[in-house]
Formats: C-alpha cells, structure tokens, sequence
C-alpha cells in the first residue's frame, strides 16, 4: 500500500521503521506468522526507475531523487573535503543503489562482535547457517542470488586476478567461505543480468499479498514518544499531514545515520548532543551516534591503455584482491585491499579520461581504527545531520592506506598487465612520505559502509544488548547497519542481512 491517509492512526503488533536491506527481510520473515500484524514503514517510494536493475548503470544513479545524498562535515584527513554519502530512499534501501558485491567477511571479523558482546550467535560458526538461509547459490537455501561472473569478466579483469597470483595471492574460488585473502572476481547480487534487490528478493507477490503485513511509503518518522520503559507512539508525517502508529514491538531498521537520528529526536542520546540540537534529553545514552565507521577506497591508481577497454558488463569493480599488508604470500585476516575498476574510476581531485582509455586499481584499508560521529543540527525532519566520519585520523589508517597504494602500484606496474598498462597515469613520482599522504587524502571516496552509530555490546556505553533491545527501553529493537560494533573486511551488505536474519529467527522462536 502507498501513503496514508491525513490524520490516520496505525496499530499493529510490530512496526518496523525503515524499508531498507534489514527492514524488508524483516517484514518478510515477521510477517510469517499470519496471527503477526506487521507494519513496514518507508520514507521513499517503491522503486521504479528501470536503470536500478542494469547493474552497470550503478553510479549514475546516486544525486537521484531516491537517494537521500548525504553531505559529510569538510574532512582534514582527505584534504579538506565534503564527501557524498549516497543511502537509498525507496523500499530495498540501498540494496537498489550499491554496486552488488556480496561478501560475507572473515571469521576473525565476527568473533570480534563476539568479544563485543558475550554473545556466540555472532560468531561466524553461528552464522554460517544464517547465511546459507539468505544465499541462493547451489548449497545455499535463500532468496538472495549470489551470483559468481565467469565469461562476463572483462579481460583486464582476468590479467589483474593472474597477476596477483603470480605475486604470490591464492587465487579463491569466492570471497565467502572464509579465506578472504587472495584474488577472485566479486560475487554479485545479480540474477540473469539483472540487479535483485533485497525487496525482490524478501517482498515477493505472495509475501505482499499477506493480510497482515501492511508496506506504506512516503511516511517519515519524526519521534518516539515514551511512556516509562516503553515507546508507546510513534508520530510520523505522511504526504496528508501528521500520522499516529502505536504497536506492541517497535524495530528501528532505518540505517546507520537515520536511526540514531531518530533516537536522538526522540529525546535520546548523549545529553550535551541533545542539547546543542534544542532537543530535550528523557534518556542520556552517550553512545548513540557515537563509533561512525566507513570504508574508504583509493580512487585510484590510474593507468591509461595500450588498446580499447570494452565497458564492463557488471558493475565497473569487477574483483577485490585482499591481502596483508607488505607481503603478498601471507594468509590470516586481510589488512588492505586492491580492486580492478574496469573503467577510469577517480575522485573529483583527478580528471577523469576517456571511458575505454583507461583503468583504476583502488585501494583501500580493511579495518580502519578512525571512529567518527552523527548528531543533529536541530529537532525537526529536515534539519540537517552532522556527520563526521573522522577519516584517516590515526596513524593505523595512514600507514596502511600506504601499503595498499604500494600493493596497488606492485600489481599495475606487473608484468602480467603490460598488455593492458600504456603509462600509469596517477599518481606518478612521489617522493616523501607527505607527498604520498597528500595524494591518498585526494583520492579516497567512501565505499559506502556507514555503520556502528548505535552498536551492540555488553559494555556499559553499548547502545543496544546482543539481543538489539535498545538498552532504555523493553519494546524497541535497533536492527540495521548502526548495532555493528567494527567493520567486516568487505563490503557490509551481507553482515546486515545476518543481523537482521538473525534477530527474525529470536523473535520468531516461540511461533
């Protein structure tokens, strides 16, 4: 159902707020239960635009009217510089906007969740049946396609994974079954050529046909409003006028920047935050907002041509080399990365060439230790956040962002691509080391990880408890990418469809 009416009060058993990659599995797995009223709430429209499902058409979709665009405060770590943060505004979230690489991470990532909070149904040993319940792949069980590319691969492509094999990586059959380190093209959320989004995937015809799962767009939550220990209302504004929806169970799934914004509009968050942002505080939680994390990729190591480059038939970054830092032999838990861009990929501080006459190797940090923040500029919907990723503020990150650039010019410079290597094109000679930071904080875009903002933990300043109750209150839940304590190595996708399948399956136990 789209919209709502003016004025009209929602009931249901459980409301989930967000219809992103989280929010749309959980209205599907929920909603299971016919005696479950559910109700999903999205700010965005259903998606309509036919260039979300050509998988090379990805980057042109970010500035469109469903992406919600989001402006990082001026960065002193790259150079002074604003950074787009593109995050979907439709049902299926960003899963309609990414660039559809899925890989699970490595095992060491989750017993770091573990450490965080006590809790072993973090770990990767107990995820693995979680994952093999999303992925539909030849021993996997799910809706989600995982799609491995073979004669789609572009050729440089191809000289780039026999390089890095020649250098002394493993080549992997896939990024997903825990040795992450080596060369493989990506597995990608793609089915026949096609993007499939989580909502495909989850909200299928007979999923929607559910009568007691009610989908309304164009509804954004302004507060929760509280009664003791509970939230009891939720006030939300649709396209009519204001809108009341009350429910037993609340499920925040709106995304590592919308859900503590929300929080914190609500009344809760750090009190000096709340403050500043003309909001009363009825709950001081310090952490909330707090622990902002991202990936960051070089962009790039470029190189012009010998001969015509044909455009990808993916998605542009057609493999991920992961490694250790300083040695290509080495094995464990990766440090850096390096991916083949099949196209001329940089950021706005370089011009970019001609498609087809050049190529980017990007580089980027697996785990980086530089934790930023999120906080509101004033109470309202249309206030702007404050988002302060704090890239590359400690040395950590600095260091290895010079390794994976290193790592990045060993494999262009390689024999095994003087087929394809003309000259490379950037960075060139650089000299000291501030000659080398310099052009790393001009060339490093977000990879589009936002994550932490109100992570889980057993920790007094944990947001959220390792069943991802908000720690404040008995009936509401935070299930998205903010409960992610540190980053997994790769792209975080496939982690924030594991929380979510994983809380559906400790909320639906006693069904």
């Amino acid at each position: 159902m789209t919209g709502a009416h003016p004025a009209e009060q929602m009931i249901a058993d459980v409301v989930i707020i967000g219809g992103g990659s989280a929010g749309s599995l959980l209205a599907a797995r929920l909603s299971a239960n016919p005696a479950r009223r559910v109700l999903l709430i999205e700010a965005g429209e259903e998606p309509s635009d036919p260039d979300i499902w050509t998988p090379s058409a990805w980057p042109a979709l970010q500035g469109r009217a469903y992406d919600w665009d989001y402006l990082t405060e001026p960065q002193a770590g790259t150079y002074g510089r604003v950074h787009h943060w593109a995050r979907g505004r439709l049902i299926g979230g960003s899963s309609c906007l990414h660039a559809m690489g899925y890989m699970r991470g490595h095992p060491e990532d989750y017993q770091a969740w573990v450490d965080a909070t006590g809790d072993a149904r973090w770990s990767w040993e107990s995820l693995l049946p979680v994952f093999d319940a999303i992925e539909d792949r030849p021993d996997g069980s799910g809706p989600m396609p995982i799609y491995m590319p073979d004669e789609e691969v572009s050729p440089l492509t191809r000289a780039f994974i026999e390089t890095g094999v020649s250098l002394g990586l493993s080549r992997l059959p896939n990024h997903n079954d825990g040795r992450m380190v080596g060369v493989t093209p990506n597995s990608l959320n793609i089915r026949d050529g096609r993007r499939v989004t989580v909502a495909e995937a989850w909200l299928t015809p007979e999923v929607r046909a559910r009568e007691n799962l009610r989908i309304v767009t164009e509804i954004r939550v302004h507060r929760l409003v509280m009664d003791g220990n509970r939230a009891h209302r939720i006030e939300a504004i649709g396209p009519h006028g204001p809108i009341g929806i009350s429910a037993d169970e609340i499920v925040l799934s709106a995304g590592a920047l919308e859900s503590p914004a929300l929080l914190m509009r609500s009344g809760i968050g750090p009190e000096d935050v709340l403050k500043a942002a003309s909001v009363d505080c009825r709950i001081d939680m310090p952490g909330i907002g707090r622990n902002l994390q991202d990936h960051l990729l070089g962009a790039g190591n470029l190189y012009a041509t010998r001969k015509h480059l044909p455009a990808s038939r993916l998605q542009h970054s057609e493999s991920m080399a992961y490694m250790r830092a300083g040695e290509f032999t080495a094995t464990g838990r990766p440090e850096i990365v390096v991916g083949c861009g099949v196209a001329p990929i940089v950021s706005e501080w370089l011009l970019a060439p001609e498609a087809g006459t050049a190529y980017s190797f990007l580089f980027g940090v697996t785990h980086p230790t530089s934790r930023g923040s999120l906080s509101l500029s004033g109470p309202n919907l249309d206030d702007r956040l404050i988002i302060d990723p704090a890239y590359l503020q400690t040395e950590h990150d600095r260091a290895m962002f010079r390794s994976a650039l290193e790592a990045a010019r060993t494999i262009g410079h390689a024999d095994g691509l003087a087929e394809w290597r003309d000259r490379e094109l950037a960075p060139g000679p650089l000299g000291s080391r501030a000659e080398i930071d310099e052009f790393i904080a001009k060339a490093v875009i977000t990879h589009h990880h936002p994550s932490g903002t109100c992570r889980m933990g057993k920790d007094d300043d944990a947001v959220v408890d390792p069943n991802l109750r908000l720690k404040s209150l008995d009936n509401l839940h935070v299930v998205d990418a903010s409960v992610i304590p540190s980053l997994t190595a790769g792209p975080i996708h496939a982690a924030v469809l594991a929380i979510a399948e994983t809380f559906a399956r400790t909320m639906t136990a006693g069904d």
